[in-house]
């Protein structure tokens, strides 16, 4: 397996990569995201945040490789939107996703850990090319 880009299922499941995707959708819907936040979590402003998540949506549901700039903005786009209740759906994640928060609290930190060698050089930083 590449570090340099690698495709979702040599890393997660599909019930894993279902989550990511639909966290990932979260952001066009009822999260709120400020320009500030967007480039804190790795992206140009809020616009270029919704266009890179649909982007990332695309590919890690056509299993497309990621490199490990774009693994980090999903880990940390997912992880916001899921708390969040100032930025992401946070306590209507249930609610807009249909995924309880304890279902998706314990998906969440395998993914994490699963992610953990590829998004390692991101910690403490906003991912970036």
């Amino acid at each position: 397996m590449s570090h340099d880009r690698v495709r979702a299922s040599e890393l997660v499941t599909e019930s894993e990569v279902a989550l990511l995707r639909r966290a990932l959708l979260e952001w066009g819907g009822p999260a709120r995201c400020s320009d500030q936040l967007a480039v804190g979590m790795g992206f140009a402003d809020e616009q270029d945040l919704l266009r890179q998540c649909r982007r990332l949506r695309t590919a890690l549901g056509q299993d497309a490789p990621l490199g490990a700039a774009d693994w980090a903005r999903t880990l940390l786009a997912t992880e916001i939107v899921f708390v969040s209740d100032l930025a992401g759906s946070g306590v209507e994640w249930q609610t807009t996703t249909g995924r309880d928060d304890e279902t998706t609290i314990r998906t969440l930190r395998v993914i994490q850990r699963k992610l953990a060698r590829i998004v390692s050089p991101f910690y403490g930083k906003a991912p970036g090319e």
